[in-house]
């Protein structure tokens, strides 16, 4: 009950955080807010505390605060529980697909409703802030502008407040350990479109801020002498142009037909975004740099937590290679190590490439696989074929290659069991989009649970014959009956006739298929090189808190000595300030003594939270060193992958030679065979050509936010659309 209560609680502040700071942002531009922030800024400047503290106390913490009691909730929360199961009447479906376009992607309803929400705060953010400027028009002293000019030139400024909402949300969707997105379920690959969007919006507004900028200097004469002027106080505008130009060649190598082609392109040259980030604070200055800080401090913590993990080795204990150019991989991990379902773990293999990271699913299941782990991958750029040809070459050579190392990133995934709260599963999957569904249907078929679907479809597609042997992960699976759960395969080859071997069903094809399976490890690598995984959410939750303890001190401190104040008789001082016969203490300093002072205090502070982890690193290193016995370690070389069992009568599996899938009859099939009405999990996992069919095909059972059709009102089942494809 204490337990309950505490949750209840964590959920009600993390609510009352989120709002308070929604609020804050759709208050900021009224005249109420600025006059008494101004009259909060004087009172705070003149304590121990600062207005640098103020305003990281009310802009910059919330979001922090938010992480840190959204992490403690997560550590009281059962691992990976199972969210409770809806009855008809609580079957209110947000994830929906809505809007389907290539060039987009799939939106659901949810998402629809929360983008008009942030265009309408930008579209009253930026109304309120014009027609302010509009009502109390000053004339820029250094220009001589018309008035149509320095209308234009008031509304291009305020443009960069719209691009300053856009960063201010940036980095949230692309944390990894310290996502805050776990909270509602998304994962990680999910949460990527919404950096794209942001990031596109941000790079939208920063050239119409930059540019109509640039071209009212330009016709006024101005350019030369406004844009190389460092201002004591004020605008920086040639760190803005910096700040510009690497955001707009971020954003460009960032688009498909280059990150798919280029991805080490893309990768390298985002990491501009450190000179992005700190050009925008010497342009736009301390006081706008504290409402973007949060994701900017989180993102920085979060990418040193995944340093100081990827820098612990592991090793691959064993490979199995396929006949259609797939390997299958299997490393050592810890057995207190669990995951759910559809993680995924960032591989790098050294001997391979020392500096390409690649995001792999995870085809074992933590309830079935205590001491090891298992990713599948498909070879088919440069990277994964040097990988394929390694392994190949570990094999065939005379001299046995033990250990080859590896780096792991992860697990990362979905907080609960998501899955298992609906009655039935609709898995559809397209060539190595089979991987997340191999880890799912091991989960199921691992406990016999009162909770869980009771009949799952599975439809997999893939080109050729010989693809069909990523199969063989679950092939016991498939063709042995599972109590307590229904499964059915249709597998499609779309551009083969027939099989060379001249079998006729799945289970002859996939008895005949070739596994060339590979011993590289030894039976102490379990012990030597496991992997431990991220930190618990507890002492993720601290090592945030010591961080920004960490920055708060040393921006107090640094600034209370780079920045002189006046403490003594504090009235007397506002009388004087608020006349304008005296400069407070912030004018009397350069702009950039803040910034820098912003600047060092961020990188003691994260440098302080990478030592905090390492040293938790080395305690758990020392602490968790399990041997594993050589009876519950199963090995992966002695699988037997064609020791199938036949089927007492028939085989239900299906296999549709020269053809594609046609879900909307598949998907009518399935709903007669279920028994009234139920929920139904659709999961789709391959190319955009597969989700966006599957999302088309969830379409025609049309219920948003509860709304059912009334020409359906009979219909037997509620879709829940899933995708799980990585948009990296």
């Amino acid at each position: 009950m204490a337990k309950v209560l505490t949750l209840l609680v964590l959920r009600l502040l993390m609510n009352l955080l989120l709002i308070g700071w929604i609020s804050l942002w759709i208050i900021k531009p009224t005249t109420i807010w600025i006059q008494s922030w101004r009259q909060a800024e004087d009172t705070a400047r003149h304590t121990f505390f600062g207005y640098y503290g103020l305003n990281f106390a009310v802009f910059s913490f919330p979001p922090i605060a938010l992480s840190i009691v959204g992490l403690i909730y997560l550590s009281l929360l059962p691992q990976h529980h199972h969210p409770t199961r809806g009855g008809r009447g609580a079957a209110i479906t947000v994830s929906r697909p809505a809007i389907i376009n290539s060039f987009i992607g799939i939106v659901s309803c949810f998402e629809i409703l929360a983008l008009l929400l942030f265009l309408l705060f930008l579209a009253w953010n930026f109304y309120a802030r014009v027609s302010n400027d509009f009502k109390k028009l000053m004339p820029v002293k250094t220009m001589n502008l018309n008035l149509w000019q320095l209308k234009y030139y008031r509304v291009a400024t305020r443009f960069g407040l719209l691009a300053e909402a856009c960063l201010s949300l940036l980095l949230f969707p692309v944390l990894r350990g310290l996502s805050m997105f776990r909270l509602l379920n998304i994962e990680f690959a999910a949460s990527v479109k919404y950096h794209v969007w942001f990031g596109t919006g941000l790079i939208f507004f920063s050239l119409v801020h930059g540019g109509s900028t640039l071209f009212i200097w330009t016709i006024t004469h101005h350019i030369e002498e406004e844009i190389w002027k460092w201002q004591r106080t004020g605008r920086v505008y040639v760190a803005g142009l910096i700040s510009l130009v690497t955001g707009l060649l971020m954003w460009i190598t960032s688009l498909p037909q280059i990150r798919r082609k280029k991805f080490e392109v893309f990768y390298y040259t985002h990491h501009l975004y450190i000179v992005f980030l700190v050009a925008f604070l010497f342009h736009a200055g301390d006081r706008h740099f504290y409402w973007v800080l949060p994701g900017m401090f989180l993102f920085g913590l979060d990418k040193i937590l995944r340093i100081v993990q990827s820098r612990s080795e592991s090793c691959i204990l064993s490979a199995n290679l396929f006949s259609c150019k797939a390997i299958e991989l299997v490393v050592p991990k810890d057995p207190m190590l669990n995951y759910a379902p559809s993680s995924f773990i960032f591989l790098n293999i050294p001997l391979v490439s020392r500096f390409q990271w690649h995001p792999f699913s995870i085809i074992s299941s933590s309830s079935v696989d205590k001491h090891s782990l298992s990713i599948m991958m498909k070879c088919e750029g440069d990277w994964t074929n040097s990988v394929y040809n390694k392994i190949e070459e570990a094999a065939n050579c005379e001299n046995k290659i033990n250990n080859i190392i590896v780096r792991v990133e992860g697990p990362y995934g979905p907080a609960s069991v998501d899955f298992l709260r609906y009655d039935n599963l609709f898995l559809v999957a397209g060539g190595i989009g089979i991987t997340p569904f191999l880890s799912i249907l091991k989960e199921l078929a691992s406990k016999n649970r009162l909770k869980s679907p009771k009949r799952v479809q599975l439809v997999f597609a893939v080109r050729t014959f010989q693809d069909l042997n990523m199969l063989l992960p679950i092939a016991s699976i498939i063709f042995n009956p599972i109590y307590n759960l229904n499964l059915k395969l249709k597998v499609f080859v779309t551009q083969e006739k027939k099989p060379s071997n001249g079998t006729t069903t799945l289970q002859e094809f996939l008895a005949q298929s070739q596994v060339q399976s590979i011993h590289l490890g030894t039976d102490e690598d379990y012990s030597r090189f496991p992997i431990r995984g991220p930190e618990s959410f507890r002492w993720l939750a601290t090592l945030v808190l010591i961080t920004v303890l960490t920055f708060l001190g040393f921006l107090i401190g640094l600034s209370h000595f780079f920045i002189p104040s006046e403490h003594k008789n504090h009235s007397g001082v506002m009388k004087l300030a608020a006349s304008g016969a005296m400069k407070t203490a912030k004018e009397k300093v350069p702009s950039w003594v803040p910034d820098l002072i912003i600047i060092v205090s961020y990188v003691i502070a994260i440098s302080v939270g990478g030592f905090a982890a390492t040293i938790l690193q080395r305690r758990r290193k020392h602490k968790e060193a399990p041997r594993m016995s050589k009876e519950v370690v199963i090995k992966p070389e002695e699988r037997n992958f064609t020791e199938l069992k036949p089927i007492p009568i028939t085989e239900e599996h299906e296999i549709h030679i020269g053809e594609r899938p046609k879900l909307e009859e598949i998907m009518s099939e399935f709903e007669k065979n279920l028994r009234g009405w139920s929920s139904v999990g659709v999961l789709v996992c391959g190319p955009e050509s597969v989700k966006e069919a599957v999302a088309s095909m969830c379409r025609q059972w049309p219920q948003c936010f509860g709304v059912e059709d009334l020409r359906r009102s009979r219909m037997k089942m509620n879709l829940n659309f899933h995708s799980l494809n990585f948009n990296l």
